[in-house]
């Protein structure tokens, strides 16, 4: 059995172990998004989403609990992605380390309305994936599979890097209360975006403590001729590698006859 495998297996024996039920709470949170459908044509150049919603109490909810907290996640679709380093040796560089990230996510963004120190202690920002560095990300070490510390270098490489390009983000005053309980947030998504589905959620918190989470989601796809291209390299690939290396030959007898010297 493979080690993730393994892992949900172990982690749903011990939830049916333990008569695990899911916990109570006296807050409920409504949200929707703008757009759960966003298309991708040849000209898309990315756009931005809008996250709102509202906190509703109950009879449950402590009289004296005051101003809330919210952490909002958005994760795109998963895939194993490679982080190498690089030296010069010799006048050149080349790769002399790499490390595997093992169906991490290809886009993620966290958005809360103010530091995340500020919203909970480090034991609940790791149990609950508060902010990109308790956000669990899987690497093949040597034999084992595991997420390591937040200031491990590769770690902090193949974040760095995501960042650079739009496609993980970090943003603490992103999420804004309209009043005590209604709240917004955007949700920018870059030119280069990832194909998918896309994960939002969304926790709330109290004193350091969560109170209530939900979450929802949406799709990208493409649409038009990109779609057409798409689908061709997917379901035909045979066909559409001659076709391919077809035009290329076309396009270069073309290009020598233009700009043959008589």
């Amino acid at each position: 059995m493979k080690p993730r495998a393994a892992f949900a297996t172990m982690a749903l024996a011990l939830a049916l172990g333990a008569g695990f039920v899911a916990p109570a709470y006296a807050e409920r949170l409504i949200v929707s998004v703008s757009n759960h459908r966003v298309t991708v044509t040849p000209n898309y150049s990315g756009e931005e989403l809008v996250l709102f919603g509202s906190v509703e109490k109950d009879d449950k909810t402590p009289a004296n609990r005051g101003n809330y907290d919210l952490v909002v996640t958005v994760s795109g679709p998963r895939a194993d992605l490679v982080t190498r380093r690089k030296e010069r040796r010799f006048g050149i560089w080349i790769n002399t380390d790499y490390r595997q990230f093992l169906q991490v996510p290809s886009y993620l963004a966290v958005f809360a309305n103010r530091p995340i120190d500020a919203i909970a202690p480090p034991e609940v920002q790791r149990r609950q994936q508060l902010g990109l560095t308790s956000v669990l990300l899987t690497q093949r070490v040597g034999t084992d599979y595991a997420d390591v510390v937040a200031t491990d270098p590769f770690r902090q490489a193949f974040v760095r890097l995501r960042t650079e390009h739009g496609l993980y983000r970090e943003a603490t005053s992103a999420v804004t209360f309209l009043t005590p309980t209604l709240f917004r947030t955007g949700i920018p998504l870059p030119a280069e975006v990832p194909i998918g589905t896309y994960d939002i959620e969304i926790k709330l918190l109290a004193d350091g403590a969560l109170v209530a989470k939900t979450d929802t989601a949406f799709d990208i796809v493409k649409v038009g001729f990109e779609q057409f291209i798409a689908n061709a390299a997917r379901q035909h690939g045979f066909v559409y590698g001659l076709l391919t290396a077809a035009m290329a030959l076309m396009t270069g007898w073309m290009a020598s006859v233009v700009f043959r010297r008589d």
